[in-house]
């Protein structure tokens, strides 16, 4: 049900990501302009992501009425696995019409009742595809605009609407206690809210997620086809601990983006304080770029961002994502791969951090991070 007073927004904040979950939110791969070749292998990698989290928490995946049993296909565990049962009774299937299946974009921003352990309700907010009009990349978003609200229906949970406000739910990081990062590039960018001035889109974030502080870094990573979302490129893992995708070759695009944000960072405290600590997390080394046999695979619809031969892809390592008790970060076969896995559980400690070959997903545009969205405890 919607909550029309809205000065009532002041008593929830966004918690942290590493803070305990109810659930974590997915959406079916089937769009095949993202997905090459019926969308095979995301299915495959979509399955093994939700049933690392069904084993630590409700995992909802939302799929058209049409793909219901083959979500269930996949999903569902028909071997005998000692923990068979217990992935089973955690995936839930919602019925719901999508664009596509970035769930972490499309999906309600969940807020919490500041004193209220209990109390948690949705935000909704407007979604144009990452520019609308101006730069966003497929024709049509009616039904991922909806979906936040759909979603806030079907599970039971009040929500504000903050809509025509566009905010996607890759383009914030938070600690959970009022400090909100973001890219200058992202949020300020004329496809999203071109109407207002960068104090005024600061206290709408104040004011639809209980943020305190607003840090702005100026870039995600290069060639990230969101405007550069920040869990592309920066996150939080712990109070005033953050990971800041990094490479050290100065001929790399990313070398000069990553300095900039850093040199920011650096000097910035969170809401109450408390300087930044930044860990630098290594990109992939090799480039990941679209192949001619991933090429062959799309089907593109008329207004669609199509696809290049040897377009480098945003492959970053930072773009992970907390559940309970486990860390799922994407890897690439690649050298690089090792270390982000080693730094990550040394910066998260009391979580099982675990490597999923994450190529399948950003062939689609986005990673781990950004097809899974949290409901808060």
């Amino acid at each position: 049900m919607r909550i029309d007073n809205k000065a009532c927004m002041a008593e929830y904040r966004m918690p942290a990501e590493y803070d305990r979950h109810k659930a974590t939110i997915m959406i079916w791969p089937v769009r095949l302009g993202s997905w090459p070749n019926g969308g095979v292998k995301a299915k495959e990698v979509f399955t093994e992501i939700a049933r690392h989290i069904a084993r630590h928490e409700e995992l909802i995946m939302v799929a058209s009425k049409e793909y219901e049993e083959e979500v269930k296909s996949y999903l569902l565990s028909k071997d005998n696995e000692a923990d068979s049962d217990l992935i089973n009774k955690n995936i839930k299937i919602v019925i719901a019409d999508t664009n596509d299946a970035w769930a972490r974009d499309t999906s309600p921003i969940f807020v919490k009742k500041l004193g209220d352990n209990k109390a948690v309700c949705g935000v909704n907010f407007s979604f144009n595809a990452w520019g609308g009009d101006y730069d966003g990349l497929y024709a049509h978003w009616e039904e991922d605009d909806k979906l936040a609200i759909n979603i806030c229906n079907e599970l039971g949970y009040d929500y504000f609407d903050a809509a025509p406000f566009v905010l996607e739910g890759g383009s914030i990081h938070t600690d959970g206690k009022g400090t909100l990062i973001a890219t200058e590039s992202c949020l300020l960018s004329p496809g999203r809210n071109p109407k207002l001035s960068k104090q005024e889109i600061e206290e709408v974030l104040k004011k639809t997620l209980g943020m305190k502080k607003i840090i702005w870094i100026p870039y995600g990573i290069y060639n990230d086809e969101t405007n550069e979302h920040v869990d592309n490129v920066c996150a939080f893992t712990s109070e005033a601990n953050v990971v800041l995708a990094w490479t050290d070759k100065e001929d790399d695009p990313q070398y000069a983006m990553s300095m900039a944000d850093l040199k920011v960072l650096e000097n910035e405290t969170d809401c109450d304080g408390l300087p930044l600590k930044v860990h630098k997390l290594y990109i992939p080394d090799i480039p990941v770029t679209i192949k001619e046999e991933d090429l062959l695979g799309y089907e593109f619809e008329e207004g669609e961002d199509e696809r290049e031969l040897g377009e480098r892809l945003a492959a970053s390592y930072a773009n992970f994502y907390i559940a309970n008790g486990i860390a799922l970060v994407p890897q690439f076969n690649d050298k690089k791969d090792a270390d982000a896995i080693a730094l990550l559980q040394a910066l998260m400690p009391d979580r099982k951090v675990i490597g999923i070959y994450a190529r399948d997903i950003i062939v689609g545009g986005g990673n781990i991070h950004c097809i899974t969205m949290q409901i808060p405890e």
